[in-house]
């Protein structure tokens, strides 16, 4: 999967045994909400099936930190009291933010884009280029 325990070093593993409350599905749940989410904010443009498949240092660093604030921000929802939410809440608002910078074109995430029938690359990128065909307007 795209998301490793490893990823969690922020929270420490002892932590995300509490905000995952003991149960490796509520992890996995929250995780592929995260990448759902992820995933709707960038299929677009990007081959987000293939960057999700990549593993180890293959992956974006930013889009697998993304992934892990969002996941832990289901998480924490569903503690009592919503345990640390202040947090959570700001890194998840902080990753919804980069995914709308990715969106916009203002910043370009290491990950592969969709290529389009005839094999041309970024087939779906905002940008772009050439002319209409040329009008004569001579009477």
């Amino acid at each position: 999967m795209f998301i490793t325990e490893k990823d969690y070093i922020q929270v420490g593993p002892e932590a995300l045994k509490i905000m995952q409350q003991n149960s490796e599905e509520n992890r996995r749940v929250a995780e592929n909400r995260a990448l759902s989410r992820i995933a709707s904010a960038l299929r677009g443009r990007y081959d987000v099936d293939t960057a999700f498949a990549m593993e180890g240092e293959k992956r974006d660093a930013e889009m697998v930190g993304c992934a892990v604030d969002i996941a832990l921000y289901h998480m924490a929802c569903s503690l009592p009291q919503r345990m640390g939410g202040e947090v959570r809440e700001k890194r998840y608002n902080a990753a919804l933010d980069y995914l709308k910078e990715i969106q916009a074109g203002r910043v370009t995430p290491s990950i592969p884009t969709l290529t389009g029938e005839d094999g041309e690359e970024d087939c779906h990128n905002p940008v772009r280029y050439g002319s209409a065909k040329r009008n004569e307007y001579i009477w």
